[in-house]
């Protein structure tokens, strides 16, 4: 990408542009502009790539502005060809720092337009398989939640009410870019939420460590199921099937899944430990037990 012509690099970390764009690390400064950040390159990236595909199918834009040091586009040309044709001003490092979550930016920044998707727009695409965060809160755990639904092949993801802003700076790094492959729905009323995904098909598992149901034995009833029609079958025509569309419920970090949203499940599940660990994080088993989803319905 030439950079001959163009503006030449901001470089007064006062300026109120450079203010306007700080204020997206806070809550209510990304409520009222209706924008969030990304910063890095990975994030940036995805960011770019969406833009642009949103730009040939004639869509919405999802970068409002984009910041970035001529050495960083330098260094990664894909950024740089990515760059072209978004609202690109090149700035200085004290620039973006200043604009910038992270003590030591990278480089380049992107100032994202608020997604607005809605557990209808997610049904309509007839789901198979579903990440429901109920009132997580740290911005790491709930990142690596939505990286692994990404990673397993998920369909969207739902963040309830009490849940982390998932647009906070520290949460779309921890996403790794994933935030812009797969819809995501935050705010969602519990009750009304889980309600809606059953009367869609979903069948609701929770993920418990004190569940009646083991995921290993799930995953072997899926395996023989798969290999000879009827068999598997052991727990009855009301069993949990992990290749049926799911949606996963996974809990607070601290607190796990309240005793209201345990029984708002068609089934607890547990994943087993085979060590002396006494749990695993919420990231962890959502890892584990949306792969086992995703494994029994490609499978199947």
């Amino acid at each position: 990408m030439s950079l001959a012509g163009s503006p030449a690099a901001m470089s007064n970390p006062r300026a109120d542009r450079v203010r306007e764009v700080a204020r997206l690390a806070g809550r209510s400064g990304r409520v009222r502009a209706g924008q969030f950040l990304a910063e890095g390159p990975q994030s940036v990236r995805e960011a770019l790539r969406l833009h642009r595909e949103r730009a040939a199918a004639g869509g919405e834009p999802v970068v409002d502005q984009l910041y970035a040091t001529a050495e960083c586009l330098d260094r990664s040309p894909d950024l740089a060809e990515l760059a072209q044709g978004a609202p690109l001003r090149l700035a200085t490092d004290a620039v973006l720092a200043a604009m910038a979550d992270t003590v030591t930016p990278q480089g380049i920044l992107a100032v994202c337009r608020m997604p607005h998707a809605t557990l209808d727009d997610v049904l309509s695409r007839g789901p198979r398989l579903v990440a429901v965060m109920c009132r997580v809160q740290d911005p790491g755990n709930a990142g690596t939640v939505l990286r692994a639904a990404d990673a397993a092949g998920a369909d969207a993801v739902l963040l309830t009410e009490g849940s982390v802003d998932i647009f906070n700076p520290k949460a779309v790094r921890s996403t790794a870019g994933s935030l812009f492959h797969l819809p995501v729905v935050t705010g969602l009323s519990f009750g009304e939420g889980v309600d809606t995904l059953r009367a869609a098909g979903l069948a609701v598992l929770a993920a418990d460590g004190y569940g009646a149901t083991d995921l290993d034995e799930l995953q072997d009833r899926s395996a023989a199921r798969r290999l000879a029609p009827g068999a598997g079958n052991d727990g009855g025509a009301a069993a949990a099937r992990l290749e049926a569309p799911t949606a996963w419920l996974f809990g607070n970090e601290a607190a796990g899944l309240s005793d209201a949203e345990l029984a708002a499940a068609d089934h607890r599940v547990a994943v087993p430990l085979y060590g002396v660990a006494e749990s695993l994080n919420v990231g962890t088993a959502a890892t584990v037990c949306l792969y086992a989803s995703a494994r029994a319905q490609r499978r199947g």
